[in-house]
């Protein structure tokens, strides 16, 4: 068969961008936009699949649609998720080679439609049997789990992962799964207890309330309307869009395929319930005697209810958001908590209860997956990270998650661009170079061992004396006031910038996808 005619018969603009006859910026979208128009939401550059977001559903993932891709070379067909699925799956079947799939982009793109899609492909066109029809299942479930503590609806993105993952997927000799690890990336513990308007916290807040039952809420002490709970978004529109009840049930069943008792899933409800009861425990202030201002729980039931529903003595959980005790030697000295102290604790509690939570997760799906040992075992990677974003306020977090996604991009970069050009230029090949943006500048800035953001802050934490933000963005200022990617106010006035967007106690990083503050 001639593959190219094949691949070209029916074609709506350029299905591999690298045949178009003018390869420019403008090229490149205007072919995208074409085919988007007639809902061909995937274009290869090479063996790069580009994929922009429907935002619908397209008939293109059907059972039909997988027996077509199966065994097919990567341009005999239509470009498609599946054929890079099918090539990354032939090599390590029938060429014996670990594969890895990166799925990157930003926020909205599609990244974790994406990775179920090249997921339930592999399990669709290996073998089948009642152990290897286990573990697939299995790997399978485990993504509406972690979806649910994991994901959030951002204003982006209904199902926005708000933490990363990496899932190998390991074959025997005959490409059949029998396992697989999950790991997973830096959870946004920020979302817990507090989100924008318009957003939402994680998924399954919502389901639990939505879909519990009169029963099991009844156990916990919730009440099933959102509206009641301190950390959970009170603006209607949030909440549209998504069918909770319907996903709380499908997530019990992922859990109990998975392999978690019953015991387990009552305990992990439990700390929902407890979360969401902590967001619910007032904290005011008063003034002593001696004139110092000291915090106090206006109303006990939610610390009573918490106490119950965990085995905690509430006197104890009580104190903790009053009084802060340090031990050193023999002495003991305690120090009343004002207001935003007390606060700053009861919020420390649920992120961390939330995070230890999301983390024992993981190491419980992975020790339902897990392999064991074996010899002439084959791996699949497959990269679902958060996607890059600009939100109204970016924090420590955002930060870490825009660089991760700088990093990300400087492997493509990499591999697309730059060492197939060294490529070329070593064998001497007749070649009009392309000119890019190489973003390793960026990258420098963020994590340079010595002279970067990252260093540099923990240079400061690190620094006795007196230390605090406003410090540590003076020493930025003074270390990149030259520096093209970097700008606060002192590197403004610096170099003669206006611009009041930006506020004094902020600095603002010119990222390859975008300026972020």
């Amino acid at each position: 068969m001639d593959f190219k005619s094949s691949f070209l018969d029916g074609m709506v603009g350029v299905g591999d961008m690298i045949l178009l006859d003018s390869l420019s910026e403008d090229s490149l979208l205007a072919n995208l936009k074409e085919r988007f128009t007639s809902d061909e939401i995937y274009t290869y550059i090479g063996n790069v699949v580009i994929s922009v977001n429907p935002y619908k559903q397209l008939p293109i993932y059907t059972p039909e649609k997988v027996e077509e891709y199966r065994n097919c070379n990567l341009y005999q067909l239509k470009p498609h998720i599946y054929a890079v699925a099918d090539d990354a799956y032939q090599s390590l079947r029938d060429r014996d080679r670990d594969q890895c799939i990166l799925i990157t982009g930003e926020s909205g793109a599609g990244k974790t439609e994406a990775s179920k899609l090249v997921m339930s492909y592999v399990a669709a066109v290996c073998g089948k049997g009642k152990e290897v029809n286990q573990v697939k299942e299995q790997l399978l479930q485990s993504n509406p789990v972690l979806e649910a503590f994991g994901n959030a609806k951002t204003i982006r993105n209904d199902n926005s992962s708000r933490f990363g993952k990496y899932m190998d997927i390991e074959f025997d000799f005959k490409g059949d799964p029998v396992g697989g690890v999950i790991s997973n990336y830096l959870l946004e513990k920020s979302r817990v207890v507090k989100h924008v308007k318009g957003e939402r916290n994680f998924h399954i807040f919502y389901q639990l309330l939505a879909g519990g039952g009169t029963e099991l809420l009844g156990k916990l002490k919730l009440a099933s309307d959102c509206s009641k709970y301190g950390y959970l978004n009170k603006d209607p529109s949030s909440l549209n869009g998504m069918n909770d009840s319907e996903n709380f049930l499908i997530v019990k069943k992922a859990m109990e395929v998975i392999g978690l008792s019953s015991t387990e899933v009552n305990s992990i409800l439990e700390i929902i319930a407890v979360i969401l009861k902590l967001g619910n425990v007032e904290i005011k202030g008063q003034f002593q005697a001696n004139g110092m201002a000291a915090c106090y729980i206006t109303e006990t039931k939610d610390i009573k209810e918490i106490g119950s529903l965990i085995g905690l003595d509430s006197n104890v959980l009580e104190n903790a958001f009053s009084v802060r005790t340090v031990e050193a030697k023999q002495e003991k000295v305690v120090t009343t908590l004002n207001v935003s102290q007390g606060i700053y604790a009861r919020d420390a509690l649920a992120k961390n209860l939330y995070d230890r939570l999301f983390s024992w997760l993981v190491q419980r799906i992975n020790e339902s997956i897990k392999v064991s040992e074996f010899q002439g075992r084959k791996v699949m990677g497959v990269l679902d990270i958060y996607g890059f974003e600009i939100l109204e306020v970016n924090s420590f977090e955002q930060f870490i998650i825009n660089y991760c996604n700088e990093k990300l991009q400087q492997i493509f970069i990499q591999m697309t661009l730059k060492e197939e050009q060294e490529e070329y230029t070593r064998e001497g090949i007749t070649w009009t170079r392309i000119v890019y943006t190489d973003n390793e500048v960026i990258c420098n800035l963020i994590e340079d061992s010595t002279n970067g953001i990252l260093a540099m802050l923990d240079e400061e934490c690190l620094r006795p004396g007196k230390v605090s933000d406003a410090t540590f963005l003076n020493k930025l200022g003074q270390k990149f006031k030259s520096h093209k990617h970097f700008q606060s106010k002192s590197t403004q006035n610096e170099k003669r910038i206006i611009d009041l967007t930006l506020p004094d106690n902020c600095f603002r990083i010119e990222h390859y996808a975008g300026q972020v503050t």
